[in-house]
């Protein structure tokens, strides 16, 4: 038996913790991270890994070792959106920048799997605040499509995928007509083109590697293509403005089985009826406020407010905010949120709603929302306690699990503290243990 699971494990490319734990959490300031407001007096359990039980009145199992959270914020993990952790050390130094390959040949084909680096100083980093699980997308930059993203945890070993070949990461709007040769007619025409190439691949692969040079694909493009036509992995479009936006909902005509999840959508808003209509979930900037390009003019902080009241299914991501270090800063924009729901005349959130659009609500855009992102029955073991309100500024990380696993907290910036903060040997302070 045990050997069948492991057998679809492999086969889904999901990861599953080498070594589980047990632990109850009790005297909780407790938020399950569905939306719902925190439960005073709550208990979360764990066991081998996963949430078994959460919430007030919740019974300890004989023999669980407990923590006592002393009245604490004990929340799920934080689940980032959108981000290019783990792929990048630094941006300028192409050695160490994996996010995307100008000069190669594949595109769709590229998987970031192999580049994911579990010792990378922003995973370290963003563990510390919190953050348990992230999207990690490629960047398009040889065509439109990116390339294979995946889904990973922040945890202290070498295993962090999660989920391999998770999605698919494609630019349209600005972005993309650069991509396609300097329009939006020319990206459209592109894409359209492509999708046809990978329904004459899906129909017939053993002859596609015969197809003429005015081919757009490589047979291992057209192959990384097939589970998005056929709805398999979800299809994530940077899009940005609203008549963009309406171009890509109308590709379900063409593509019903396509599973849309649209990033950034700073001119979402004003198309909001349509989003949800066509029950597209968003990964949308939290904060822009200001037209940074041509194609966010409509641009307003109230977008993911006005979203979530047209009932579209709305999370955070971070597309082209330092979303390869800064994934830390999506409990701000949340908390940023909730004060601007207080503003009037503006759209933001209540309390419980903003947690869930760094938490659940990400996890379900990315079809993972019965695994990651809420502490109800079944979710893996993400748990953070917290020294105050996680969506406050000051507010840290006090212990973090993942998977069950309770996981260290100590960053570099943490070390080059204690070396410097007080030098008392000589000339030079010591050095990092070793």
């Amino acid at each position: 038996m045990k050997a069948l699971l492991l057998t679809a494990a492999v086969a889904l490319g999901v990861a599953f913790p080498a070594a589980a734990q047990t632990v109850a959490v009790t005297n909780a300031k407790l938020v399950i991270g569905d939306g719902s407001a925190p439960v005073e007096g709550g208990t979360v359990v764990v066991r081998d890994g996963r949430v078994v039980a959460a919430g007030r009145g919740v019974a300890v199992p004989a023999g669980v070792p407990v923590v006592d959270a002393g009245g604490r914020w004990v929340t799920p993990g934080i689940f980032a959106g959108f981000t290019r952790m783990g792929i990048v050390e630094v941006d300028g130094v192409s050695e160490t920048n994996d996010a995307g390959a100008g000069s190669s040949p594949f595109n769709a084909a590229i998987d970031v799997v192999p580049a994911v680096n579990p010792k990378t100083s922003a995973i370290i980093l963003n563990r510390a605040e919190g953050i348990t699980r992230a999207v990690v997308a490629p960047q398009a930059r040889g065509s439109i499509f990116g390339g294979q993203g995946a889904i990973i945890d922040l945890g202290a070993d070498m295993d962090a995928v999660t989920k391999a070949r998770a999605f698919q990461f494609m630019e349209y709007g600005e972005s993309g007509a650069a991509r396609a040769g300097g329009s939006r007619p020319a990206a459209y025409a592109m894409l359209k083109n492509i999708l046809f190439e990978v329904r004459d691949y899906a129909r017939a692969p053993a002859s596609f590697s015969d197809r003429g040079k005015d081919a757009l694909l490589t047979r291992a493009d057209a192959q990384a293509l097939v589970p998005v036509v056929t709805g398999a992995v979800p299809l994530l479009v940077h899009v940005e403005r609203a008549s963009d936006i309406l171009v890509i909902l109308d590709l379900k005509r063409e593509v019903p089985a396509l599973k849309l999840v649209l990033v950034g959508a700073t001119e979402g808003w004003t198309v909001a009826r349509q989003i949800a209509a066509a029950k597209v979930p968003v990964l949308a900037s939290a904060l822009a406020d200001l037209p940074a390009s041509f194609e966010q003019l409509a641009a307003t902080q109230s977008n993911i407010g006005r979203l979530q009241a047209a009932g579209v299914m709305v999370g955070i991501g971070m597309i082209n905010d330092d979303e390869t270090r800064q994934a830390r800063l999506v409990k701000q924009y949340a908390g940023n949120l909730v004060a601007l729901g207080k503003l009037p005349g503006a759209a933001g959130l209540d309390w419980g709603q903003a947690f869930a659009s760094i938490s659940s609500k990400p996890a379900e855009a990315m079809g993972m929302g019965g695994e990651f992102g809420s502490l109800r029955p079944g979710r893996r073991g993400d748990v953070v306690v917290w020294d105050g309100d996680p969506l406050e500024i000051g507010t840290a990380a006090t212990r973090v699990w993942i998977d069950g696993v309770e996981q260290p907290l100590t960053t570099r910036q943490d070390r080059l503290k204690q070396r410097y903060f007080d030098p008392k040997e000589g000339a030079l302070p010591k050095a990092y243990e070793r």
